[in-house]
């Protein structure tokens, strides 16, 4: 059964077409059935470190045609790769791990190809992103991706506090060497705002640790093991204050202002008059429109 789906997805390939390949992200078993179809069918396979990825394919029995696609050289190699796919070639592109253009190489290479009107086509698999988002808890429809934080304090902050009421979780990367400087940082802005760090997902001391800010920071002073590997933060929404505090006037003018102008600016001319928090206004127009 396995080799007939791999058939069939060896068989799905076409000439002049770039294939975004998704790789694990650590446990090799994570790779797909298509993905290893692409690459074993690939005529050039671009590779963001061509070492790490010759160690991939050596793992499957896998020989291919490597070409180094990295951040400093991507925009000059897509003349290549364009020459490549105009000769009918098959073109897979991988970063040393996940999804390529996430955080990676690969967004240039994809666009200019696309532009030179040659088929891109993905091959999903493992994300450190939706993995860590699928064992977090949470329960919003939407959610933000920031990538990596930035490495100075300064920047941080001015994130963490536009993050102060927001009503979606964040997903954010953080190096070893900055998260507990970057910890520290949003227990500043907010100390018992929930939080889950994933650390090492998939590999052999994979980790998740939840909780506030402030005890996950004490977590990681604690044990010096949890500031190692790979990171994702999964900041959780702002705890939305209950609206029956607000004082029944209060709710009243927010209830006139409502019907005649945007919510955003009801609340904050509502906010204005009563005094009330703009936040609390804002949330209970948005349980009137539920």
């Amino acid at each position: 059964m396995i080799q007939k789906h791999y058939q069939k997805a060896c068989d799905s390939l076409e000439p002049q077409t770039l294939y975004v390949v998704a790789t694990p992200i650590g446990n090799l078993a994570d790779i797909t059935l298509r993905a290893l179809a692409v690459l074993k069918n690939a005529d050039i396979v671009c590779a963001e470190d061509t070492r790490v990825t010759a160690q991939l394919l050596s793992a499957y029995g896998i020989q291919a045609k490597l070409v180094s696609v990295r951040e400093h050289n991507e925009q000059q190699m897509t003349d290549k790769i364009t020459a490549y796919l105009s000769d009918g070639l098959k073109v897979a592109q991988v970063s040393d791990a996940g999804t390529p253009a996430v955080c990676d190489p690969g967004a240039k290479l994809a666009a200019r190809v696309r532009t030179a009107g040659f088929k891109v086509v993905p091959v999903v698999g493992a994300s450190a992103v939706m993995g860590a988002l699928s064992v977090a808890g949470v329960a919003e429809p939407n959610f933000y991706f920031n990538g990596f934080l930035p490495p100075k304090s300064g920047e941080r902050r001015k994130l963490f506090e536009k993050w102060a009421e927001a009503d979606y979780p964040v997903v954010m990367f953080e190096t070893p060497h900055r998260i507990e400087a970057a910890l520290a940082d949003m227990v500043a802005q907010f100390p018992e705002r929930e939080i889950v760090l994933a650390r090492e997902i998939s590999k052999t001391f994979e980790t998740f640790l939840s909780g506030s800010v402030a005890d996950i920071q004490t977590a990681l002073q604690n044990d010096g093991n949890q500031t190692r590997g790979e990171m994702v933060l999964i900041l959780h929404p702002a705890k939305k204050e209950k609206s029956s505090s607000l004082p029944e006037a209060a709710q009243n003018v927010m209830k006139v202002l409502a019907a005649e102008l945007p919510t955003k600016q009801a609340a904050d001319l509502a906010a204005k008059i009563t005094g009330e928090s703009k936040k609390a206004l804002y949330d209970l127009a948005l349980t009137w429109k539920q």
